[in-house]
């Protein structure tokens, strides 16, 4: 090689590389093919059809669906307990149930709630045969207590109710009988599922003019 092509050759390795480079172009991204090209349905190729049931399998689905029409037939309150909605209701409620206690001087009234405060049981002493001054002693009271826990065990509440508030009012004498009763062992189906007791005795702050004081003698 001679002195003169020496440089001839490296003049045109420095032409080529500030020429343009000659690139393909970049294809077009996944996403764009997917959508500009619409799908091709082959129906040479189907898809195989899906393997048979074994025996047991069939059985087993058989089975159900003649269980599902039998309960599609019953009524629809039967159909609920049948599929357990009542217990599935019970877990799912927050709020307890509660035992109103409402005890003043003449007279107490003993009232039982759903959560929704909708009432189950509402009676007081006169609906045991009380009358007049009988309504206010600690022995009605008591027995008014018992009767009404009897009618929750007759209406199966017991059973029912999980969680249990106890809510007092007044200060007369059965205040304190609905508790014995309670405590006792008529309340021992209740006893366990109380989670609360609360005092809502209503409290005046000011309020109306009070009655004039009465003056003997």
């Amino acid at each position: 090689m001679s002195r003169f092509s020496t440089p001839r050759l490296m003049a045109q390795g420095m032409l080529r590389t500030f020429a343009k480079p000659q690139c393909t172009a970049p294809s077009a991204p996944q996403w764009a093919r997917l959508f500009s090209q619409s799908p091709v349905v082959r129906v040479d190729n189907p898809p195989p059809p899906p393997p048979p049931l074994s025996s047991a399998m069939e059985d087993l689905t058989r089975s159900f669906m003649g269980n599902l029409d039998s309960k599609t037939n019953s009524s629809s309150g039967n159909l609920g307990m049948d599929m357990g909605m009542d217990a599935l209701d019970e877990d799912i409620e927050q709020e307890p149930y509660h035992f109103h206690i409402y005890s003043h001087k003449h007279n107490t009234h003993i009232t039982v709630t759903k959560p929704n405060r909708d009432a189950l049981i509402s009676l007081s002493c006169g609906n045991l045969g009380f009358k007049h001054a009988g309504r206010k002693h600690y022995d009605s009271a008591y027995q008014l207590g018992a009767y009404v826990i009897d009618k929750m065990h007759q209406k199966g509440l017991t059973k029912k109710i999980h969680k249990l508030e106890v809510v007092l009012r007044g200060f007369g004498a059965g205040r304190e009988a609905v508790v014995k009763v309670l405590m006792g062992n008529e309340g021992k189906s209740l006893r366990d599922k109380i989670v609360k007791v609360s005092d809502s005795t209503r409290i005046k702050f000011g309020g109306t003019r009070s009655k004039k004081p009465r003056r003997l003698g």
